[in-house]
C-alpha cells in the first residue's frame, strides 16, 4: 500500500476554509479554529475568546452555535469517530474476508490520523475530563462504537481458529500498535522518521504474523 493509498483511506471530515455568513459556514470555520488553538495552547489555556478572535466573532456570537469551550471539543471528537465509522461500514460491505477487512481498518485509522493530526490528537491523546464524563456523551458513545466494529472482526478471525491470543487481547494489540505510530509521529514531528507507509506496513505485517495463524 502506497502513501497514496493511505490518504486515500479513509474519507476527509474537514474541508478548505468557507466564506463566512450562513451558520453551518461559520460553525465549520469555529471547529477548524478551536482544533489549532486547542492544540497550540492546550485545553486549559484556549478560550472562548481565542476562538472567537480567530474566525472574526464575539464571544457572545460564538455561544450562538455553541454552548461552551467543551461542547466545540466534543463535537470534534464526535465528527471523528463518525468519519473512522462510516469509513469501517464501507470496508465491511465492500469484502467479507475478517483478514482483509481488519487490514483496511487499520489503513483507515492511520490514514485519517496522518491526514487530520489535530483531531487525532484531540480525539485520542488530549481529551480533558469534560470529553469523557457522562453515560451520554455522544461523543464517547461513537468512540465506543468505532472499536467496537473493529473489535467484531477481530473476534471473527478468533471463530475462524485464526488467533494465537486472546480476541479482547489482540484486538488491544492491533489498535496499540498502529495508535503508537501514528501519536508518535504526529506529536514528535521532528523526529527522523523512516517513510510513514513502510512505518505502518512494517507494524502491519508484524502484528499479523505474531497474532494470527496461516
Amino acid at each position: 500500500m502506497s502513501a497514496a493509498s493511505l490518504d486515500s483511506a479513509v474519507p476527509q471530515p474537514r474541508s478548505a476554509r468557507k466564506p463566512k455568513g450562513e451558520g453551518h459556514s461559520r460553525r465549520a470555520e469555529i471547529l477548524v479554529a478551536a482544533e489549532r488553538i486547542f492544540v497550540e495552547h492546550g485545553y486549559e489555556g484556549a478560550t472562548i475568546r481565542k476562538i472567537a478572535d480567530e474566525v472574526g466573532l464575539s464571544s457572545t456570537a460564538l455561544y450562538i452555535h455553541f454552548a461552551d469551550k467543551g461542547a466545540i471539543l466534543q463535537e470534534i471528537c464526535r465528527t471523528a469517530f463518525e468519519t473512522l465509522i462510516a469509513a469501517n461500514r464501507a470496508i465491511l460491505e465492500a469484502t467479507d474476508a475478517p483478514e482483509e477487512r481488519l487490514r483496511r481498518m487499520l489503513a483507515a485509522y492511520v490514514a485519517f490520523g496522518f491526514a487530520n493530526p489535530n483531531a487525532y490528537r484531540l480525539s485520542y491523546l488530549t481529551r480533558p475530563l469534560e470529553a469523557r464524563d457522562g453515560a451520554e456523551n455522544a461523543a464517547q458513545q461513537l468512540g465506543a462504537e468505532l472499536f467496537g466494529s473493529f473489535a467484531d472482526v477481530v473476534d471473527q478471525l478468533d471463530s475462524a481458529g485464526r488467533l494465537r491470543v486472546d480476541a479482547k487481547v489482540a484486538a488491544q494489540v492491533f489498535w496499540a500498535g498502529v495508535h503508537g505510530i501514528v501519536s508518535l509521529i504526529i506529536t514528535k514531528p521532528y523526529f527522523p522518521w523512516a517513510d510513514h507507509d513502510a512505518l505502518f506496513r512494517t507494524m502491519s505485517d508484524a502484528l499479523f504474523e505474531g497474532l494470527l495463524t496461516s
